[in-house]
């Protein structure tokens, strides 16, 4: 059966480039892979994905794609036809791609009016061995999204996209997966907007010691560090310049994509965080809103 096998890359829109990009290079330490057209891309260079942030100026932040993988045409032909036949808006049908890396594929917006793409054939890129101590990110990890429906998006991405549902948290938060990976996409109730994008890191140390850069180049933590329960994975939240909350996390749960069991986990102390050492919490978070541009589609 088709569906989506793994995350691509983001784009935003963001009223300050300059300071955007040179959080993501400086201190976040992407990879600044290219340039053209006012847009900027940033690979991760421990997963040879071509690129894995996409930046570009305008006058109010926004997400201008979530790009999602499939393995080859026929897929995204496949998934091209149940999106649509889901009664979608589709922004582009199925086509040669003339975007930065090429490939074959659609874009749709989802129920909420955020702006998804479906590819395969894209160029790869470059990857290499991150030395110990290097401290940083390998590839994304995941994706947490809001949702005023955040159940009927969920059965959108199990029925239509193939994601299988790995863990509950109560009845609220809904973890994903389309490999072996815990989850690549979560859902929490709110407005339609984009929680955070997480980033790999090679285990709990190098976790720790990203985020002691970032203290020493006056990036503040927003929660953490601390250890979830669902997907048993650290982090540690940040924000860049322009209010997108990103994450660093290690040490994600591999699960069986055919066979793991969904459980629900009950709301109690310490769920969110097994430590419990770590400063903020969920309440210290970027607020969310609803993303400005909800089915207005990007041009690029």
């Amino acid at each position: 059966m088709s569906r989506v096998s793994e995350i691509r890359y983001v784009g935003y829109t963001v009223p300050d480039l300059d300071a955007e990009r040179a959080f993501y290079r400086d201190k976040w330490k992407l990879k600044e892979v290219h340039e053209a057209g006012g847009m900027v891309h940033f690979a991760a260079e421990g997963h040879d994905e071509l690129f894995v942030i996409r930046l570009r100026q305008g006058e109010q932040r926004k997400v201008d794609v979530i790009s999602l993988a499939t393995e080859t045409r026929e897929d995204v032909d496949a998934l091209f036809a149940k999106v649509r036949d889901y009664g979608c808006k589709i922004i582009w049908e199925p086509r040669e791609q003339e975007q930065f890396g090429g490939g074959y594929g659609f874009r749709f917006f989802s129920l909420d009016g955020l702006p998804y793409e479906i590819s395969a054939g894209v160029e790869r890129g470059t990857s290499r061995t991150i030395a110990p101590r290097e401290a940083i990110p390998e590839k994304i990890s995941h994706i947490v999204m809001h949702s005023p429906r955040h159940k009927e998006e969920i059965a959108f991405f199990t029925d239509v996209l193939g994601f299988r549902i790995s863990d509950w948290l109560g009845d609220f938060m809904c973890f994903l997966r389309c490999n072996s990976a815990h989850h690549r996409i979560a859902f929490l109730p709110g407005p339609p907007c984009l929680n955070h994008v997480a980033f790999d890191m090679a285990n709990v140390d190098e976790m720790m010691r990203g985020v002691a850069r970032l203290k020493k180049k006056d990036i503040d933590i927003l929660w953490g560090p601390g250890r979830h329960t669902a997907g048993n994975n650290t982090f540690s939240y940040f924000a860049t310049p322009s209010g997108f909350a990103v994450e660093y996390t290690s040490e994600l749960e591999e699960v069986d994509f055919e066979s793991h069991e969904p459980q629900v986990i009950e709301p109690a102390p310490n769920i969110m965080d097994q430590w419990g050492i770590g400063v903020g919490g969920p309440q210290t978070m970027p607020k969310p809103e609803p993303d400005p541009a909800l089915f207005q589609p990007a041009s690029v």
